[in-house]
């Protein structure tokens, strides 16, 4: 009885046994894992970065950039990045390799011991160093020194010494191939393309470890972007702004073209500016560009949006007439005019044509604070165009209610609301189109590395105006330069055949204007039945002369009249 007991107990006995084995097992297991993952956890990641330090970006190519005409305007060159492979060069030649390599890369020999120093097996040295530079290198036969065939962009020059051309509109991509500001900025995903990969990882013995069954992924080039930008016109108008810059004494000035119906940018000039080639050493101010990043009261341009309003809503019409006195008092404040004259029984046609502050106010009165509030943001003012560069800004329009009644006064002849240079544009050119808002755009076409075009389609944002009401404001603005304070935009065989609207504003700082301190503004379009562009003129803080009508309307009929010339515009 007890030996048959003992041997049915046999085969639970060595159940047991195996379940206490493979907890000892586990717990082993366990113990090792928690080792690893805890304890030597610093290790582990020292070693998984040393193994994928050997895996090698393959730069894509950066896309050129083109006028409209096929022109280059950015490109690339070839440059070379030199590299060390640590691992292959040992402790007692880095000396001798650093002082051989220090006067060919323009670094100390101190500077090179320091990158050779590592345990990694790959270390840039130098990056996108001239093709010349590398021969140099080759010559020197150095163990574990390569190089690399990279790019550089590359910028054209400009209409003005020291500038590359529409360096403001166009950016520049660093160093590193990263877009910034402008065009660059904007499109820098579609411009930089997709870089690949080489893996060379190995293991500590030096062995190649095959983590998948493809070690390399070749790179996509960046796509060619076709700008609207006529580099002829984009030359003259560099050098008239400058020209003007100069003989006005001004701090700055911005101009830009475009063409009405379609909202493509014909040129983009900003004074001062930079070359793009040498970013590296520009100060970062200059990059910004005050034409979608800087904010300015636009002063008189402002009343083409405001008596286009005031027709729109059948408040007025250019006929309409009423005793210009000279002043008006809203909620307590006296507003005048520029020159502090009475002009007796004027029509808003006169208004418009010696820009008179209190026929502004007059016809916002007029049309009511509500409708006035309406078309300002029918407009755009207050809301980014979305004008494809990098750094747009805007102040949006406060609501209605937090609106003084002298406030809305001011805002009808653009004091006291702001504005960019491509918003104001963009408003105005409401009465070339027809009555439309359309969309700014520089980029007429996305040529990809396959060579398939992809044109970027012009759009209309909305209708703001009725057409007779464009109409209306075009025949207005054509008075104001054959009858107004748009004289100086006079051109020879376009009589009554040019639009414009001067505008001189004041310039606030700590809440108080600056005395003797304007921004003066020309907008205008031809022919004015059928414009084939439209210009802006901006110069800020002109010493010499001060009013749109004299620093900024002779700019503006020099690059028109050039752009007669090369397009063959008739009157």
């Amino acid at each position: 009885m007890n030996a048959g007991g003992v041997r049915g107990l046999e085969p639970r006995g060595r159940i047991l046994t195996l379940m206490a084995l493979v907890l000892s097992a586990y717990l082993v297991l366990l113990g090792r894992l928690v080792y690893w993952q805890v304890w030597r956890h610093g290790d582990m990641a020292q070693l998984a970065a040393a193994y994928h330090d050997d895996t090698i970006t393959l730069p894509a190519v950066r896309g050129n950039i083109l006028d409209r005409n096929g022109s280059l305007l950015v490109t690339n060159t070839p440059v070379f990045s030199i590299f060390a492979s640590p691992d292959l060069i040992s402790a007692t030649e880095r000396q001798d390799i650093a002082a051989r390599l220090a006067p060919v890369l323009q670094l100390t020999p101190g500077e090179i011991q320091v990158k050779l120093a590592t345990t990694r097996k790959f270390v840039y040295l130098a990056r996108r160093v001239p093709a010349a530079v590398a021969q140099q290198l080759d010559g020197l036969r150095l163990p574990g020194i390569g190089k690399i065939a990279e790019t550089q962009r590359v910028y054209v020059d400009g209409g003005v010494a020291g500038s590359s051309m529409a360096a403001n509109l166009l950016g520049f991509a660093n160093d590193a191939g990263k877009g910034n500001y402008g065009v660059e900025g904007y499109y820098d995903k579609v411009l930089g393309g997709q870089p690949g990969f080489e893996a060379t990882v190995r293991d500590l013995a030096n062995r190649p470890i095959v983590l998948s069954d493809r070690q390399r992924r070749d790179p996509v080039d960046g796509a060619t972007l076709q700008l609207s930008l006529d580099s002829t016109i984009q030359v003259v108008a560099e050098r008239a702004l400058a020209d003007g810059v100069q003989k006005y004494q001004a701090e700055s000035g911005s101009l830009i073209i475009m063409e009405p119906q379609t909202g493509r940018i014909v040129a983009w000039a900003d004074v001062p500016s930079y070359n793009a080639n040498e970013f590296a050493t520009t100060p970062t101010a200059s990059f910004i560009d005050p034409i979608v990043s800087n904010l300015y009261e636009p002063g008189s341009v402002m009343k083409v949006v405001t008596l286009s309003g005031a027709l729109d809503t059948h408040a007025i019409t250019p006929d309409t007439r009423f005793n210009e006195t000279g002043v008006a008092v809203v909620g307590g404040v006296a507003i005048r005019n520029w020159d502090n004259k009475a002009h007796g029984n004027v029509t808003m046609t006169q208004v418009l044509q010696n820009s008179l502050n209190v026929g502004a106010v007059k016809a916002e009165q007029l049309e009511g604070s509500g409708n006035f509030y309406q078309y300002l943001k029918r407009f755009g003012i207050g809301s980014p165009t979305g004008v494809d560069l990098a750094a747009e800004t805007s102040e949006p329009l406060r609501d209605l209610a937090k609106w003084k009644p002298v406030e809305l006064a001011t805002a009808s002849f653009g004091q006291g609301v702001d504005v960019t240079a491509i918003q104001m544009l963009a408003a105005v050119n409401v009465a070339a189109t027809g009555g439309n808002l359309v969309w700014p755009h520089v980029v007429d076409q996305v040529i990809d590395s396959n060579g398939t075009r992809h044109p970027v389609r012009p759009r209309v944002i909305r209708q703001v105006v009725s057409a007779k009401t464009a109409q209306q404001m075009q025949q207005m603005m054509v008075g104001v330069v054959e009858h107004g304070s748009g004289f100086a935009a006079r051109i020879d065989g376009f009589k009554n055949r040019i639009a414009g609207k001067t505008g001189t504003a004041s310039i606030p700082e700590n809440g108080k204007y600056l005395p003797d301190q304007t921004i003066g503004s020309f907008v205008g379009f031809l022919p004015a039945d059928h414009p084939q562009f439209i210009m802006l003129v901006v110069t800020r803080k002109p010493q010499v002369l001060f009013e749109g009508a004299y620093v900024a309307a002779p700019i503006w009929k020099t690059v028109a009249s050039a752009l007669i010339t090369q397009w063959q515009i008739a009157p």
